[in-house]
């Protein structure tokens, strides 16, 4: 039975052209002897970008549910997108329809067991990668409040000079409007309102 197939190609800027990842991808094809039923191409468009801003990358995984193809193949996993977990949740999303990858520069191919296996291997550092990124914003958090920061921003500390608040609080009480009191004291509307609640 002839394998159907559909090829991804993607680049990051206008500049770049797809031309040789489907030149690559054609030799492939014609060798294997995978008949290419659709070409998804994503032009100028970064990989870390996410599904939504990827219409091609979007409408390839829409036609994997509707049994389209029963592969699809990429020149290169950073095609695909930026990190483990992007891969894996991507891999995940064709194998609960039972389509396969294939990926020419990591000689990846889902469809045999060492590329079954291999995925089982991504997995495993997906969830480490995750566990990283958590330990390292979790470590950050916990400096910053070493330093009495929060979010890089000094607790407690005021944003704005004692005698700007006091200039909106007497114009304030003078009676003008809040939007003349930001007007005045060149800020803005919601500057205001903090410091007459700070101040109240």
């Amino acid at each position: 039975m002839t394998k159907r197939v559909a090829f991804y190609l993607r680049v990051s800027t206008g500049e770049q052209t797809t031309d040789n990842q489907r030149r690559e991808l054609d030799a492939i094809a014609a060798r294997s002897g995978w008949e290419v039923v659709q070409v998804y191409e994503d032009a100028g468009i970064s990989g870390a970008k996410s599904r939504d801003k990827r219409p091609a990358f979007d409408a390839l995984l829409k036609d994997a549910t509707r049994r389209r193809f029963d592969m699809v193949a990429a020149w290169s996993v950073d095609r695909l997108g930026r990190s483990m977990s992007d891969l894996v949740g991507f891999l995940n999303e064709l194998r609960s329809v039972g389509c396969d990858l294939y990926l020419h520069q990591q000689a990846l191919d889902t469809s045999t067991p060492s590329g079954r296996a291999f995925f089982q291997m991504l997995g495993v550092f997906a969830e480490f990668e995750r566990a990283m990124i958590q330990e390292r914003v979790k470590a950050g958090l916990a400096r910053a409040k070493e330093r009495g920061t929060k979010t890089g921003k000094a607790i407690g500390r005021p944003t704005l000079p004692e005698n700007l608040r006091r200039t909106i609080v007497d114009l304030r009480g003078a009676g003008k409007s809040i939007r003349e009191v930001a007007k005045g004291a060149g800020v803005s509307t919601a500057t205001v309102q903090k410091v007459l609640k700070d101040a109240a």
